[in-house]
């Protein structure tokens, strides 16, 4: 069994700063990329920001130069430092680990965590 664990989410003011960190647990083999999404209410669910095994990483448009992701490759971790933040930086932040094998043999499929409430509010 895979769990992802999010935390660090909560409610801060324009400008300011949180730190998301996702850790994930249970049997696993290997992994393609873990990644942050989110979901404003009424809108759909988009990727914020994603990070490969190898190191690549990609961002939205949208948190260029805001956020940064990075990853914990020993502690099968990964970090959304997000900065700057704005108002429509509001939603839930859900953490993704795409193509986790439990076993080199397994099938390869997507893990969601439950998702961290941001909101920046004044």
């Amino acid at each position: 069994q895979v769990q992802l664990v999010e935390s660090g989410g909560g409610l801060v003011q324009p400008g300011g700063s949180l730190r998301l960190s996702c850790a994930a647990s249970g049997s696993i083999f290997t992994f393609n990329a873990m990644g942050w999404y989110r979901q404003a209410p009424g809108k759909q669910r988009e990727l914020v920001a994603g990070v490969t095994s190898a190191g690549s990483t990609n961002y939205a448009d949208l948190v260029k130069g805001r956020f940064t992701i990075s990853r914990d490759n020993a502690k099968n971790t990964v970090y959304l430092q997000m900065n700057s933040l704005k108002p429509e930086d509001t939603a839930v932040y859900y953490c993704n680990a795409a193509g986790l094998k439990t076993k080199w043999n397994s099938p390869s499929r997507d893990y969601w965590g439950q998702g961290t409430q941001v909101t920046v509010s004044s």
